[in-house]
């Protein structure tokens, strides 16, 4: 029986491209560097150096972009602002509180992610039982295994009894997958399943999920 249903956060949860090009812009307008070359340094550093802290990542493509203008004396003052507008502009996606209130009534809930999301800057705190946040506490990044075993430690449940929910399918299909919990790809595109492991289920949004949820209860 499925008594813990656990979220992935950025692009699962949370609505972050608005927010993170709100940032961008707030920098470009104060630096003169094109949201353009923010964009790509952020891209490149996010491909060669996936293993940092999100914000490390950030701070070192930001880095980048300014020293092409001369700016890096302006880092940490571009970093505040990036952060401030990013989480001011943070949301979940539309019907987010609402489908996770319907949950609440039968599962505990938890929200476990890679990158720096926290519940309470994007809208969603006090709403989930725990919260596991890759790279503190010893926890590794997904889709290792200890990241999962982690998640299993704060539902204080057996992985046949946990859900993880995600749009990524190396990390949140995959990597949970390997753990023995149960997988809901988030497949907003209607990509085909890139891999050998195939997610218990797919679904094109989160609505679908309370009543998937209570079929698997009473199968």
């Amino acid at each position: 029986m499925i008594t813990t249903v656990a979220f992935d956060a950025d692009h699962t949860l949370v609505d972050l491209l608005p927010a993170v090009l709100a940032g961008l812009a707030a920098v470009s307008a104060e630096t003169g560097v094109p949201v353009e070359v923010l964009r790509a340094d952020a891209s490149a550093h996010w491909a060669a150096t996936p293993e940092l802290p999100a914000r490390d990542i950030r701070i070192a493509a930001m880095r980048q972009s300014l020293a092409r203008h001369g700016l890096q004396a302006r880092l940490d003052d571009m970093v505040a602002l990036f952060f401030d507008v990013r989480y001011a502009n943070s949301r979940p996606y539309p019907g987010v509180v609402e489908m996770l209130a319907k949950l609440r009534s039968d599962f505990q809930l938890g929200y476990a992610t890679n990158a720096n999301s926290r519940a309470e800057l994007v809208g969603l705190g006090g709403l989930f039982s725990f919260e596991i946040y890759a790279l503190q506490n010893g926890v590794p990044k997904k889709p290792a295994a200890e990241f999962f075993h982690a998640v299993l430690a704060a539902a204080k449940a057996d992985a046949a009894e946990v859900v993880y929910v995600g749009d990524t399918y190396a990390h949140d299909v995959a990597g949970a997958a390997a753990v023995g919990l149960r997988t809901v790809w988030l497949n907003h595109a209607g990509d085909p399943v890139p891999g050998e492991i195939v997610p218990d289920a797919v679904v094109a949004s989160l609505d679908e999920l309370p009543a998937l949820l209570s079929r698997w209860n009473a199968a």
